[in-house]
């Protein structure tokens, strides 16, 4: 599809950012089990070491931003998005830069602020804070698209507003992209 294609395709509705995130999830699961758990594991138990907390929370945030910058810059689309026909295009309607992906990687991750606040503030612990970060990524944070005014179909999240970027729908007969435009 050529970028003024793109740019006239709708955004996806709530339900289907829902449903594109909580897939996300999924696949993610796995990714941090390839480059987190495995890694750590073997430091504990070869050398009976364990990193710091915030050590691991950097570790582990870089790794996912590398997961999504690759995608987003080289065809738009995660895997999970991919499923969905979910595709990040920036203001030209092209693959996002690696800048721009990085910026809509670093605003898409305020959701972990209210998250540390609401932890802090209740005292939360364990499968609590676990249930908190599923409901604040999953549902309160997918609902900044009603934040914006303009019409269903062009509305988007706070996180794209920012970055500047937008999530369309691809129509059933595009392929996913492999490369990018």
């Amino acid at each position: 599809m050529t970028p003024a294609e793109l740019n006239a395709l709708p955004s996806p509705h709530f339900w289907r950012h829902i449903s594109c995130c909580l897939y996300e999830q999924l696949v993610l699961l796995g990714v941090i089990a390839l480059t987190f758990l495995l890694p750590n594991l073997g430091l504990g138990i070869l050398f009976d070491v364990s990193l710091p907390s915030w050590l691991t929370f950097f570790y582990l945030y870089s790794v996912l931003g590398i997961y999504f910058v690759w995608y987003w810059t080289k065809s738009g689309q995660t895997l999970a998005m991919q499923t969905w026909r979910v595709r990040i295009i920036g203001p030209s309607g092209r693959n996002l830069t690696k800048r721009q992906a990085f910026w809509r990687y670093i605003y898409g991750s305020l959701w972990l602020i209210p998250c540390v606040l609401l932890q802090w503030a209740f005292h939360l612990e364990k499968w609590q804070i676990i249930e908190m970060l599923f409901t604040v990524a999953l549902l309160i944070w997918p609902l900044s698209l009603y934040l914006d005014r303009r019409a269903p179909s062009l509305r988007q999240s706070l996180p794209d507003r920012l970055a500047g970027s937008r999530l369309v729908v691809l129509p059933k007969s595009v392929a996913p992209s492999r490369h990018p435009d």
